[in-house]
């Protein structure tokens, strides 16, 4: 099973993909698209779009995680802001006929690190150490979609 996780945003979208098999992961490819403040949103969101519509065309998807929507009061514009951001991703997935799933941080870094109030820095150790990764990724973007994507394996292997 070919695991896609996407951590979105509208400057910055973190995916990372995890091959599961027989109770084994490897990391097959992660990154960051970026786009610049000064492009006009339908620019930026194309970008995203386009980018990572060819990371799925290039790595034979089976399941695309998110992170679940959570609006804090005090700032409606970013939850706006990755409303949109999420909304073309479900689009990609729907597109490819990817199994979409959806997880709140909390439990994504409970099945990864324990503690569902476990730091950036506490997840990202354990993801590059459950991946055996050669460096630790530079951005949490990445740490968090790989977190997705191996959250997404832990889950379905309990379920299955």
């Amino acid at each position: 099973m070919r695991v896609l996780g996407v951590d979105p945003g509208l400057e910055i979208t973190g995916y990372g993909i995890v091959d599961y098999q027989k109770n084994n992961f490897a990391l097959v490819e992660c990154g960051l698209i970026k786009t610049k403040p000064s492009e006009k949103l339908e620019e930026r969101l194309k970008r995203i779009f386009d980018d990572l519509k060819e990371v799925i065309k290039e790595n034979s998807i089976d399941v695309l995680v998110l992170e679940k929507l959570y609006a804090h009061h005090r700032h409606p514009i970013t939850a706006y802001i990755l409303g949109h951001v999420r909304g073309i991703i479900c689009l990609l997935a729907r597109e490819n006929n990817i199994k979409l799933a959806e997880y709140l941080p909390t439990r994504v870094k409970k099945v990864i690190v324990g503690n569902g109030h476990a730091s950036k820095e506490q997840v990202q150790r354990m993801i590059f150490k459950l991946l055996n990764m050669d460096c630790v990724p530079s951005k949490f973007d990445i740490t968090d979609a790989l977190a997705l994507a191996l959250s997404y394996c832990y889950i379905s292997k309990v379920n299955l």
